[in-house]
């Protein structure tokens, strides 16, 4: 570094030189703990570390390699490609000549497609290559099974707001950070929140914070640390965990997690017509007949954000949502339909009998039909409700119990007609099939 260069941000200055000085995961590292006794083995296998970000994936890999005597090369995915793999490769053989070890540092593991992941495969196989994968994702998604399954997965844990803490007193008091700066207690329990786990983006603010302040307030902090938007891979596992807590939170008719995690969603980016088509699934699915109202009231979000796009739109979707979670719950007919489904993909009928449609339930638009028998002796409801009654609406010799109502909003009011219907059709003894 000469005068004129800038000084390393703070986060790169604190890197832990040894595995004693990693901050948080303790359920690797600490006593008889996976790491630890890999470690005290002298063996490292490959790897893929999963965590969020902040947590030390990279340190760890890099550390990893010291203590077991390897060579460290190290790539973005963002950036690589295969050749750069098969230099990778190409440098490992020449050091393995010498009797060396190669650990290759692979960041964002998940943003190499399945021929990228499959050119690592023989060296990895062969143990030429040790590889360490970092991913923010599910690796069950993103990385390709062979793979997997010849490295072990280990998960990273967002540091708690203590670690962090402990971070920021060491950036204030060690050498290698902010000399001369202080920071009240008050700041640095605010920061520790606010990091939310992630350890370089608290060393950033404080950072950051320490040019507006000396020492340190939280008002320096609040500056510094800007607007923060909770994180969210539109296409990756966040997102469909925040559909699912959604959709849980409305589920449990819990109205205000309904609508913090709808504005997780809208703040982070989510398509609002694709949240609209959630909301629409949530009414039928969990609200359905109890209150009918709720799937209308959904579908006119949905054409509101359409029509009125985001933000004007999102408005409509917190009312749909805050109405449904409000609303009584019934699955009874998401199970009913399920029961009909697993019906006729079962073939339910008698032993050996035929699913045909009885002949006085088919359509009889021709002569020719009618000649056949379709729609011979079908007994018209408004002329004979008597003989509607009687008849068989279910091929012969079939009986099912696919629906039965909830005491939920509007169904526990037309149950008593819905039993009357069912001993109408002589069906009130039935247990289904």
């Amino acid at each position: 570094m000469t005068l004129f260069d800038p000084p390393a941000p703070l986060a790169e200055r604190l890197r832990p030189r040894t595995v004693a000085e990693v901050v948080g995961q303790t359920h690797l590292l600490g006593p008889g703990r996976p790491l630890t006794r890999v470690l005290g083995s002298g063996r490292l296998g490959s790897l893929i570390l999963w965590g969020p970000p902040g947590v030390g994936k990279t340190t760890l890999a890099r550390l990893l390699a010291g203590e077991v005597g390897a060579h460290f090369i190290g790539l973005s995915a963002v950036t690589a490609g295969v050749k750069d793999v098969r230099d990778a490769t190409a440098e490992a053989e020449r050091l393995r000549g010498r009797g060396q070890k190669t650990i290759l540092f692979l960041d964002e593991i998940h943003r190499f497609n399945k021929a990228q992941q499959d050119a690592l495969l023989p060296h990895v196989e062969s143990g030429l290559l040790t590889l360490i994968g970092a991913t923010t994702e599910n690796p069950s998604f993103e990385v390709n099974p062979a793979l997997r399954s010849r490295a072990r997965t280990l998960v990273l844990e967002a540091l708690k707001p203590q670690e962090v803490r402990g971070l920021l007193e060491r950036a204030l008091t060690d050498p290698r950070g902010l000399s001369g700066v202080t920071a009240e207690p008050e700041a640095l329990d605010l920061l520790a929140r606010l990091a939310e786990g992630d350890a370089r983006r608290a060393l950033s603010t404080l950072e950051v914070a320490a040019t507006l302040s000396n020492p340190v307030t939280p008002d320096a902090i609040t500056e510094a640390f800007g607007r923060h938007l909770p994180q969210m891979d539109r296409n990756g596992e966040d997102f469909y965990n925040l559909i699912s807590a959604l959709h849980k939170s409305v589920r449990g008719s819990h109205v205000d997690g309904a609508l913090y995690w709808l504005a997780r969603m809208v703040e982070g980016g989510a398509d609002p017509l694709y949240v609209a088509r959630r909301v629409v699934r949530m009414a039928a699915e969990d609200i359905g007949l109890a209150d009918p109202q709720a799937l209308r009231l959904a579908v006119a979000a949905r054409d509101t954000v359409e029509f009125l796009g985001s933000p004007e739109g999102d408005l409509a979707l917190a009312q749909a949502v805050v109405y449904l979670a409000l609303a009584p719950k019934s699955n009874s007919v998401y199970v009913a339909w399920k029961n009909a489904l697993n019906a006729v993909r079962d073939g339910a009928g008698p032993d050996g009998g035929s699913l045909a449609i009885p002949l006085h339930l088919r359509n009889a638009p021709t002569a020719l039909m009618r000649v056949q028998g379709y729609g011979k002796g079908y007994a018209y409801y408004f002329d004979d409700p008597e003989g509607s009654f009687a008849q068989n609406y279910l091929p012969e010799g079939v009986q099912l119990d696919l629906y039965a109502p909830t005491g939920e909003g509007w169904e526990a009011r037309v149950a008593e007609r819905w039993r009357k219907l069912r001993d109408a059709h002589g069906e009130g003894e039935t247990s289904g099939s």
